[in-house]
């Protein structure tokens, strides 16, 4: 299964260093820097492996890409497991997972550097672990508590790679409660698990404060060295103000949560909330787990203000398609029920094999059908405006040149700075270095290093722009719009 999704989606991997977040990934992860908020160290700490390990395939920033599109395969293998589990069906858990990794928000941030498929990747696999406990609570009675004990850990690290994964406390409490109402007459079990999660939450959140202080890395967002500075960045204060009214204008939301639906699975959209029956009829407690943690996140993601918000989906993306499947094996059950009285005899596995297979290519059809779209819509190959970016630019920034940059643009300089090392001379002062630094502004920052090194500005819009033309000369050599560099040429009254 994961290699299928890795050869189809293949060709379409961007293919070296990207603009925003992207740029900084690509950029912090080979250096084992840290991330802005909430630092993401999970993604950091596997993205500095796998950048190793995926040497042979090209740059640091393709390399990163890669480990996208590894971590949507392996959460779409995750879930074949976790649907045969649920369904006793190994061809529904194909389509199933087939269908997750077509699904067009999770094939669109498999082709680029993110920490959302590595969520995906945790949340299949908490799945699996929390069924699997369950079931061995039945079967093997003596080895059901690692389950548990393993899904706590992974919880831990999931968490380290993306506070999305705290949304699925409630749910995951409730589970354990419903699958062992007894567990809270079980303090040392239970003391196991909060462990084991809080070990793999502090193991990877010391590379925040390792990496900006006793052993620090070139690049670092903010101060995590500092008691604060380490709670700024952990617990995101800088994002504290983007979530509002969670339940205002709830009928404007369902329009638009339905019309998202629509856009990634089509015509299946219809069978979710039957999916969701079908899965309160036959899994019962995986219906409780993974309702609620549809309610809370659902909720969350459609009052939450974000650039590209369409990726907190793919956690709902994982659990609409467990649904369905679980609707297909009800399908499969009903078919072999109709046979069986239809035929009166002979034996009930050949029906219910071609049924399965029957049915799951049904389930799979619409994404099948959508291929070609899908595959266009994720194709990132040609997404090189980054690299084509830093090929003009680069030349025309003196040697030692200081460049007063914003985040977009901020990201890839980095990269060509501390990655690929073709402008190691140059520093990249983002607009997060200035509050860093103490420089005050952008025209602060300026002013500290003009006369000692040739000084450059990129300004993300005009307003910002006029604001250090209003104090310094500047004279554009490259790019255009938010992306133009200008030289500071001095000060306006000729002094500087």
């Amino acid at each position: 299964m994961a290699a299928i999704v890795v050869v189809n989606a293949w060709s379409g991997l961007m293919p070296g260093v990207g603009f925003w977040d992207t740029g900084e990934f690509q950029t912090v992860l080979p250096i084992l820097g840290t991330a802005h908020p909430t630092g993401y160290p999970t993604y950091v700490l596997i993205g500095w492996v796998a950048n190793l390990v995926l040497t042979p395939f090209g740059e640091p920033a393709f390399r990163i890409n890669i480990l996208s599109l590894l971590a949507v395969a392996g959460a779409a293998a995750l879930t074949v497991e976790l649907v045969r589990r649920l369904t006793a069906s190994l061809a529904i858990g194909v389509a199933t997972g087939l269908g997750l990794a077509l699904t067009p928000v999770v094939w669109a941030n498999a082709t680029r550097a993110d920490p959302h498929p590595l969520h995906l990747f945790f949340v299949a696999l908490i799945l699996l672990l929390l069924v699997g406990w369950e079931a061995a609570r039945g079967s093997n009675p003596a080895t059901a508590d690692r389950w548990l004990v393993a899904a706590a850990a992974t919880f831990g690290l999931s968490a380290g790679n993306h506070s999305l994964t705290l949304l699925l406390a409630p749910p995951i409490g409730l589970y354990v409660l419903a699958v062992e109402p007894g567990i809270v007459r079980r303090p040392r079990f239970v003391g196991a698990c909060v462990i084991a999660l809080a070990v793999a939450v502090a193991g990877v959140y010391l590379e925040l404060p390792i990496r900006s202080g006793l052993l620090p890395a070139p690049l670092v967002y903010a101060r995590p060295n500092t008691w604060d500075g380490f709670w700024y960045i952990a617990l995101a204060e800088q994002f504290r103000g983007s979530l509002s009214h969670p339940l205002d204008d709830l009928g404007r939301k369902a329009a638009d949560l339905w019309t998202f639906a629509q856009g990634q699975l089509g015509i299946a959209a219809l069978l979710v909330p039957f999916g969701f029956l079908a899965t309160l009829r036959r899994a019962p407690r995986y219906a409780l787990l993974t309702g609620v943690a549809m309610v809370i996140t659902v909720v969350f993601n459609a009052s939450y203000s974000n650039a590209d918000i369409n990726r907190y989906y793919l956690g709902p993306v994982l659990w609409a398609w467990t649904w369905v499947a679980m609707l297909a094996a009800m399908a499969v059950d009903l078919i072999v029920a109709v046979w069986s009285a239809l035929a009166r005899r002979g034996s009930l596995g050949p029906a219910m094999g071609a049924a399965s297979v029957i049915v799951a290519a049904a389930l799979l059809l619409p994404s099948l059908q959508a291929l070609d779209a899908h595959r266009r819509a994720a194709d990132r190959h040609a997404a090189t405006d980054a690299s084509l970016w830093l090929d003009d630019v680069l030349p025309h920034l003196a040697q030692d040149a200081v460049v007063v940059s914003w985040w977009s643009t901020s990201t890839p300089l980095w990269y060509a700075e501390l990655v690929d090392r073709r402008r190691p001379d140059i520093a990249v002062i983002d607009d997060r270095t200035i509050i860093d630094r103490g420089y005050g502004s952008a025209n602060g920052a300026i002013s500290a290093f003009l006369g000692t090194r040739p000084v450059y500005i990129i300004r993300a819009n005009p307003g910002d722009l006029a604001g250090v033309q209003a104090v310094y000369q500047l004279q554009i050599v490259a790019g255009s719009g938010s992306l133009a560099v200008y030289e500071v040429m001095g000060a306006v009254n000729g002094t500087g």
